[in-house]
């Protein structure tokens, strides 16, 4: 059915599920619709007051006590901050685009401030058609004086109250708040403010604050030039939740001038959950430059990446590292890689980048890799890829300060992660041509020389501003990070003399470094091992959702045993057992890190592994290979598969003990133990690209659980009888049992079991 844009002028009072709210847009407003969405802006200020889901009948915004202007700019008067914002203009007009379009121009004339005249906003919203998704633009004709530093537009006043509120964030690997507006209010009271920057923390430029299974706000964006922003909320005293985007004109706005946004901002409204909210964002996503040029999807990544069944993660010298992990894989029988920190000749966390020579000394490491190679084993050794310790010699030296990241004061700011000798590390700038030299040349070293088949480039994923005048980017770098590291990592592939192509890896999810890294670390699968016991994040695997076929993506901190402690660090604080057996009450926790690795479609990680595991630990290394040996049968969904929505599990939660650990904790604190719930059994559903489903299931109960799985069959694109097969660790076989006519499908699961039932149309 064809919708027509309707623009009317509307003298009414807005649905608002507070009093106060209501008193707030009383006033002539201009509204434009298409038939699944209505936006309302105030007639004499442009304040949004409405972004309502027609189908649903629900306003999304202006529940607050005091609204916010629709942006809000940040400049600078002679190197002074200021603030600009629409009610320090002369004129505000509204006016309807040209038939057809579906959009309004808002337009502010001429600032009342002193010692400036002119000035000029202008916003343009327009409708997808027949969607609930509106699309912001704006441009900024700066006053004569003033330099533009940021926009922070759309700024949506009064998220509406609803029960059982969500925020769904892809914080890296992605992360869920259970009571957002609890959490905004701030443990004070007073209000508390959250941002997310992008490229960078935020690996795709989206959120989603909902209720759960009902209404809620998508903000994101369409920019496919990976821009500098922040996705940010802020809370109040009295419980009101905003939302703004802020953006960063960097070197684009001088002194007067105009500046245009890039891109547009998007506000939209849904019906469902974060998965909905990801769907909605990967069918944008996949067409975008960073996915069609990613090195899984050009088949760049050499093959013994996504062949890997289990990574061990191991710290120090060869022998505690390669020799753990071929006794792994003799016993496996599947391919196992080393993930290998610690190797350096400097001391973890301070004496970056002197990594070389090794600490065992060039020649028995060279041997070491060699031996490795031919017990068919593949490794990625550590280097941070922005870090320099200040307090080496060759900070000095080489007069490293000069080409590190200057903050907004201009100088230098100190980063201090180890806390026994608080010596602090700098971030080196990627937009200097003498950082990337000097990375690259200790890669090439590592590779070249030292035999090791990649790098793992240690906060990757991460982006940082720099103001330094001197490096030849604008104020805040611009774009100059993200092709610093792409030019990194051109010249660490062209120095390599290898047969097989080098291998990056990365910290961290993003998007933008799709195109750059073979492979990328998701570590907040253990989120519980280095958060407070009163978390209010949960870890969700939003970034899977959108990028699961375009990214390889590995890594935990599961572990068994107490962790490591690096003997180049101060002995008086080295623990007296360093890698002892954890208490088997933690076990379960180890469970579930395994079984969110695998039903999330990641390659399966274990850290700190010594073969007495094998029969100290058996029960917990048996869980570990099943799931690898079901994993590498069930490729065509694990790996290469697309995520969808997982089935409802009638699996009754359970409270286990968990554990808190980190190397940097005192001898007497290593260990923080605290209980929490969670599902007996986990699902992650996948669809081929052949079409055909599969749902993984991993139990982490101690008895049987028969279970049943509610199956949308046209959500998965099913036949009325698929042919269903269990891959499990003894191999694949058809299934007796068929999906029932009101589309459920029972399934029993052994103590710790694990499989993928697949459901193929042919």
């Amino acid at each position: 059915m064809t919708r027509w844009p309707v623009i009317v002028l509307l003298f009414a009072t807005l649905p608002a599920a507070k009093a106060y709210a209501q008193v707030a847009v009383q006033s002539e407003v201009l509204s434009v619709e298409n038939g699944s969405v209505r936006v309302s802006v105030g007639r004499d200020d442009g304040k949004l007051l409405e972004l309502t889901d027609l189908a649903a009948g629900h306003n999304q915004v202006g529940d607050a006590k005091e609204l916010v202007g629709l942006w809000e700019l940040s400049v600078a008067d002679d190197g002074k901050p200021t603030t600009l914002e629409p009610g320090q203009t002369k004129e505000f007009r509204a006016e309807e685009l040209s038939t057809g379009e579906n959009a309004l121009r808002l337009i502010w004339d001429g600032f009342s401030i002193s010692g400036t005249t002119g000035g000029r906003v202008e916003v343009v919203v327009r409708l997808d058609e027949g969607e609930p998704v509106s699309r912001w633009s704006i441009s900024v004709e700066m006053p004569a004086g003033l330099t533009l530093d940021e926009i922070r537009f759309p700024r949506v006043s009064g998220l509406r109250r609803q029960e059982v509120e969500r925020l769904a964030v892809p914080h890296w690997m992605g992360q869920m708040a259970s009571d957002p507006r609890q959490l905004l209010t701030g443990a004070d009271g007073k209000g508390r403010r959250l941002a997310w920057p992008y490229p960078g923390w935020m690996s795709l430029q989206c959120l989603a604050y909902y209720q759960d299974g009902g209404c809620g706000l998508y903000a994101a964006c369409d920019d496919d030039s990976v821009c500098r922003k922040a996705f940010s909320l802020w809370g109040t005293p009295d419980g009101d939740v905003h939302y703004e985007m802020i953006h960063y004109p960097e070197g684009q706005s001088g002194l007067g001038g105009r500046y245009e946004l890039p891109y547009s901002a998007v506000l939209g409204t849904f019906q469902g959950d974060w998965i909905t909210a990801a769907e909605r964002y990967r069918a944008w996503a996949v067409d975008r430059p960073w996915t069609q040029q990613s090195r899984l999807r050009r088949g760049l990544v050499p093959d013994w990446v996504p062949q890997t069944a289990v990574w061990v993660w191991n710290r120090g010298r060869s022998p505690g590292v390669l020799v753990p992990a071929a006794a792994l894989q003799e016993r496996l029988g599947l391919p196992v890689s080393v993930f290998w920190h610690w190797w350096h000749g400097c001391p973890y966390d301070i004496g970056f980048p002197e990594y070389l020579p090794p600490r065992e000394g060039t020649g028995p490491f060279r041997e070491a890799v060699a031996q490795a190679h031919q017990n068919d084993l593949h490794m990625l050794v550590y280097m941070n890829q922005r870090a320099w310790g200040l307090s080496t010699k060759s900070w000095e030296s080489e007069g490293a300060e000069q080409f590190a990241v200057k903050a907004k004061h201009g100088k230098i700011e100190p980063e201090i992660y180890n806390i026994f000798t608080r010596q602090a590390l700098i971030s080196m700038c990627l937009g200097t041509s003498f950082w990337r030299n000097k990375y690259a040349g200790l890669a090439e070293e590592a590779v070249n020389d030292l035999g090791v088949d990649g790098i793992y480039m240690d906060q990757a994923c991460a982006h940082k501003p720099c103001y330094d005048p001197g490096h030849g980017h604008p104020p805040g770098g611009g774009d100059s990070w993200m092709q610093g590291f792409h030019a990194l990592s051109e010249d660490i592939r062209n120095r390599y003399q290898g047969d097989t192509p080098v291998v990056l890896a990365g910290e961290g999810c993003g998007e933008a470094w799709l195109p750059y890294l073979d492979l990328m670390l998701a570590l907040q699968v253990s989120r519980e091992r280095y958060s407070a016991p009163t978390d209010p994040w949960d870890v969700i695997p939003f970034f899977h959702a959108v990028y699961h076929p375009y990214a390889v993506v590995y890594g935990n901190y599961s572990s068994l045993v107490m962790p490591p402690y690096d003997d180049l660090w101060p002995a008086e604080f080295a623990p007296a057992e360093p890698l002892a057996l954890l208490d088997r009450k933690f076990s379960r926790q180890f469970y579930l890190e395994q079984a969110r690795t695998f039903v999330w479609g990641q390659q399966l990680t274990l850290a700190n592994f010594r073969p007495i595991l094998l029969e100290e630990r058996a029960e917990e290394m048996d869980y570990l290979m099943r799931l690898a040996h079901v994993r590498s049968r069930a490729a065509k969904y694990l790996l290469h598969g697309e995520f969808l929505r997982p089935p409802l599990l009638n699996a009754l939660e359970v409270t286990s003990d968990f554990s808190r650990l980190s190397i940097y904790a005192g001898q007497k604190d290593r260990l923080t133990a605290f209980q929490r719930s969670h599902p007996q059994a986990l699902a992650g559903a996948w669809r081929a690209a052949d079409g055909d489903v599969a749902i993984a299931l991993a139990s982490v109960a101690d008895e049987p659980l028969s279970l049943s799985l509610k199956l949308d069959r046209d959500y998965y694109g099913l036949p009325q009888q698929p042919k269903v097969y269990r891959i499990d660790n003894t191999g694949r076989r058809l299934m007796e049992e068929s999906v029932g006519g009101d589309s459920s499908f029972k399934v029993n699961l052994a103590p710790r079991d694990a499989c993928v039932l697949e459901f193929c149309r042919q």
